[in-house]
């Protein structure tokens, strides 16, 4: 296999993989109910992404270098969009509860079982959405990335 299939079909795995798992995860989004499925899909992605940056990074240290540079944009960025959504699934959490204007754990636990549980699916449902969106941003990067090399 040559070095400028690899880094194609590398790309294309990245793409379907984060593809599948965003589109899941859009769709488990919109009907409201978590998935374990969806994290895991989304944790072999990021692994994929992050393997693809250091494939590149390989191709770089063996002076192979595609027909356009523009290919590194779209290879590499896929690792701090991952970064910055797992930033916003981070604060999440505190923007729902600041909604209802709740301090913390604490608080919830204060509140009536029905009320915790809808708040935890509302924290949840956001995580998934934020990451399902980046997953597919990701697949997007990834698709140009197999174009540009």
């Amino acid at each position: 296999m040559r070095v400028h299939d690899l880094a194609v079909w590398a790309a294309l795995a990245v793409a379907g993989v984060n593809g599948l798992t965003g589109l899941f995860g859009a769709f488990r989004w919109y009907v409201g109910e978590p998935s374990r499925v969806f994290w895991v899909a989304l944790r072999i992605g990021q692994g994929l992404a992050l393997g693809y940056a250091v494939l590149v990074g390989a191709l770089v240290i063996a002076n192979r270098h595609p027909a356009s540079n523009l290919f590194y944009v779209y290879a590499l960025v896929p690792t701090v969009v991952g970064f910055v959504a797992e930033q916003l699934r981070v604060v999440a959490a505190d923007h729902v509860l600041g909604a209802r204007d709740l301090d913390g754990a604490a608080d919830v636990a204060a509140l009536p079982q029905a009320e915790q549980q809808a708040i935890v699916l509302t924290i949840l449902r956001r995580e998934m959405g934020i990451m399902a969106l980046a997953a597919l941003v990701v697949f997007v990067l990834a698709l140009r990335a197999a174009g540009t090399y």
